[in-house]
């Protein structure tokens, strides 16, 4: 590429936000052009912004320091500026809805961490390792917001990604039944150990509205394009719980499931695990991990503390695969919920988007 894309970063300073600033502060594409917030922090620096509470372990990028910080609201002054948005902001789901609606009506293409949008027939959400071709729906948004190129992509939860990537790798045997227990890293909830020290020692049982997506979302995954939306599929059908457990990153899931087609055995599932074929690395995204799936021989992997920072955060490591006495296959299954999960996977999906000639320079 030979000249940066301008980027704008909506709801900066919450932890997503952060983490976007992270990874985009030094990225090969794209350049921060404009960082917004609240309008109670309108014009304050980013460092000013975040003054005890950045929550990354990393350094807040020199280059990010002090550029002063918009109001989310300022829509057409932030959209002059900028040739595409990230959006991670922190309103209510209809709200959300309408701001994204907005920036993407002034011609400005929005890749959103949010969930307000997922469920929106014409609105794609790519994990780009397993359906990037849902991009086409794009063009019938285009026709419903009246644009010529602004549109709105979301991401998936963050905890589908632990499983759903083995299921994409075993298509061909066509899974139909599983059960899954995510436990979730407290950055999940945009906290660490400082903010939430009641977690330091704790299991919580419940995180609210998590079980349904990771139910539902990975349906939207796997669906297709019919006409103006994406049809769902009807299988695998997930019967989740989602449990938040004293780790600041990596989300685990402990996988069930049962296929339609039997595989022959452990090895061969093992080998489409390590041997899935992606369209991100083929394309040499700067964010796409070579592997995207890893599998693990050793009966106590993947951990957290080994194995959550697998291909810069971006990849998803399997492990513990073995037959089971009333599901077919069980599993178990890591991913970072902040890169892999959130920004990262927002970012590589802006960035395949750029490559499939969705979101180019105004």
């Amino acid at each position: 590429m030979q000249k940066k894309l301008r980027v704008g970063v909506l709801g900066a300073t919450g932890m997503v936000g952060q983490r976007f600033i992270q990874i985009l502060h030094n990225h090969s594409w794209f350049d921060i052009e404009v960082i917004a917030a609240s309008p109670a922090n309108a014009g304050k620096t980013y460092e000013e912004a975040v003054s005890g509470r950045w929550l990354l372990d990393e350094s807040i990028p020199e280059n990010v320091k002090n550029l002063k910080l918009h109001s989310v609201d300022d829509v057409k002054g932030i959209a002059d500026k900028v040739d595409f948005v990230f959006s991670a902001v922190n309103l209510t789901k209809e709200e959300i809805k309408a701001i994204e609606e907005e920036y993407a009506k002034t011609e400005t293409p929005v890749v959103s961490n949010n969930s307000a949008h997922r469920w929106t027939p014409d609105v794609p959400m790519i994990i780009p390792e397993i359906n990037p071709e849902h991009a086409e729906i794009i063009h019938a948004q285009r026709k419903r917001l009246g644009t010529s190129r602004g549109f709105i992509a979301v991401k998936p939860n963050c905890s589908i990604q632990s499983y759903a990537p083995a299921f994409a790798a075993w298509k061909e045997y066509e899974p139909y039944e599983a059960i899954v227990t995510t436990y979730q890293a407290i950055s999940g909830a945009g906290k660490n150990f400082s903010t939430w020290p009641e977690m330091v020692g704790n299991v919580i049982p419940y995180i609210g509205g998590e079980e349904e997506k990771s139910e539902k979302e990975p349906l939207r995954i796997f669906g297709h394009i019919e006409g103006n939306e994406i049809v769902p599929a009807n299988e695998p059908v997930i019967s989740a719980q989602c449990v938040r457990i004293p780790v600041l990153y990596g989300h685990t899931a402990a996988a069930f499931v049962k296929f339609r087609k039997a595989p022959e055995s452990k090895e061969e599932l093992i080998a489409k695990l390590n041997g899935f074929k992606s369209l991100p690395a083929e394309l040499g995204l700067p964010c796409a991990p070579s592997q995207f799936i890893k599998y693990f021989e050793e009966d106590n992997r993947p951990q957290v503390a080994l194995d959550v920072n697998y291909e810069n955060g971006m990849g998803v490591t399997i492990g513990r695969l073995r037959q089971d006495t009333i599901y077919d296959w069980k599993f178990i299954g890591l991913s970072h919920n902040t890169l892999r999960g959130a920004a990262g996977g927002a970012v590589e999906c802006a960035e395949l988007l750029v490559k499939q000639g969705y979101i180019e320079a105004k």
